[in-house]
């Protein structure tokens, strides 16, 4: 598990390899990556938009930007967390993703959470250095 704590939220991320969705003879390569989104604060905040850096093994690199995730803003009370799971294609056996969430609190300040960076390895694979 990956984790990081920014401006009193804390991201937890875990990434599993879909075998099972991949086609390694094709250079098609899934995981899915399942994030924990804990309010640590004294006050209600809302997840506004999340911005990716997805980089294969041969240092390609992907930005993704869009509203909220999997579909939502969700508004997270203090104390309280948010989950979901989505997933990332590849055509490289490696790559690594990070990348930060705006936030907005109670009162309309934006802020920014980090969320930490995490490989994506295929199991049993001899890995690269991304």
């Amino acid at each position: 598990m990956y984790s990081a704590k920014t401006n009193g939220v804390h991201v937890d991320v875990e990434p599993i390899y879909l075998e099972d969705e991949s086609d390694p003879d094709d250079s098609q390569y899934f995981w899915a990556y399942s994030i924990d989104i804990r309010n640590d604060r004294d006050e209600t905040v809302q997840l506004l938009s999340r911005h990716w850096v997805i980089t294969d093994g041969t240092g390609m690199r992907e930005d993704v930007r869009g509203l909220g995730v999997v579909g939502e803003q969700p508004m997270i009370e203090p104390g309280h967390s948010f989950s979901y799971t989505s997933g990332c294609p590849l055509t490289t056996p490696s790559g690594i993703m990070a990348g930060t969430y705006q936030m907005a609190s109670a009162d309309g300040q934006m802020f920014t959470v980090n969320i930490p960076a995490f490989s994506l390895d295929v199991p049993n694979q001899s890995r690269v250095i991304n």
